[in-house]
C-alpha cells in the first residue's frame, strides 16, 4: 500500500516532531482541567485541516502524512473534548 522512499524518512521525522508538540497541551489540559487559554475556534480549524491533510496523505500514498495526521487528529479531538467538557459556564 505505502511505498517507503528515502525522503519519507524526512517526513517521518518531521511528523514525529510536529505531532508530539501537541502532547504537552493535551497532558496539561487533562491534568489541570484548565482549558481557559485554549481557543476552541483554533482547534476546530486545526482539526478540520488535519483531517484534510489525512485525506491528502492517503491520496499521495504518504505513510508519514497518514500516521502524523491520524495521531494529530486524535490529539486535537482530545483537546476539543476537554475544552467542551471543562469550559466555564457563564
Amino acid at each position: 500500500m505505502f511505498e517507503i522512499q528515502a525522503i519519507e524518512i524526512v517526513g517521518l521525522v518531521a511528523a514525529t516532531l510536529t505531532t508530539s508538540s501537541f502532547i504537552p497541551q493535551v497532558y496539561k489540559a487533562y491534568k489541570t482541567k484548565d482549558v481557559e487559554g485554549v481557543s476552541l475556534t483554533m482547534f476546530l480549524a486545526m482539526f478540520v485541516g488535519v483531517l484534510l491533510w489525512l485525506v491528502y496523505g492517503f491520496y499521495i500514498n504518504s505513510l508519514s502524512m497518514v500516521i502524523a495526521n491520524i495521531i494529530t487528529s486524535i490529539l486535537c479531538m482530545a483537546i476539543l473534548v476537554l475544552k467542551i467538557k471543562h469550559r466555564k459556564k457563564v
